[in-house]
């Protein structure tokens, strides 16, 4: 591994992550990966031009044997433990996005909340939130 990512970087592994494990990027993940890193403050000193690279990197170490425990591993080792659940959000925000969350996504939900040692009451009420907000009827 080269040189260490910024906790921005390790964000959109996150995110980028969530949106490959099914192996189905969607239209409405990529489109909400971009407005998180458009909206939210942790993403406010974030050059955009810098996304595409970002996401390209990820993906070409998902690709790699053992891909997934590399990127899980650099995101444990880039992110302080306060941003843990910001994380585990960011991924229930992308597997929401297209309003259909697959077993691989749910899956991946399980591992990263393991990795990064998170309780299940605050994984629980992340949930919730985005039920509440991806609802539809």
């Amino acid at each position: 591994m080269s040189s260490p990512i910024t906790i921005q970087d390790a964000l959109i592994y996150v995110m980028v992550t969530m949106s490959a494990v099914d192996r189905t990027m969607t239209d409405a993940e990529l489109a909400q990966i971009g407005n998180v890193t458009r909206t939210l403050p942790i993403f406010q000193d974030f050059n955009e031009e810098r996304l595409v690279r970002v996401s390209k990197d990820c993906g070409a170490i998902l690709s790699e044997q053992d891909g997934l425990d590399t990127v899980l591993l650099i995101i444990h080792d880039a992110l302080p433990a306060n941003l843990y659940d910001t994380a585990y959000s960011l991924a229930v925000e992308i597997a929401a996005a297209d309003l259909h969350v697959e077993q691989e996504e749910l899956r991946f939900l399980q591992i990263l909340r393991d990795r990064l040692a998170l309780d299940k009451l605050t994984c629980a009420a992340i949930e919730r939130g985005a039920m509440a907000r991806y609802r539809t009827h």
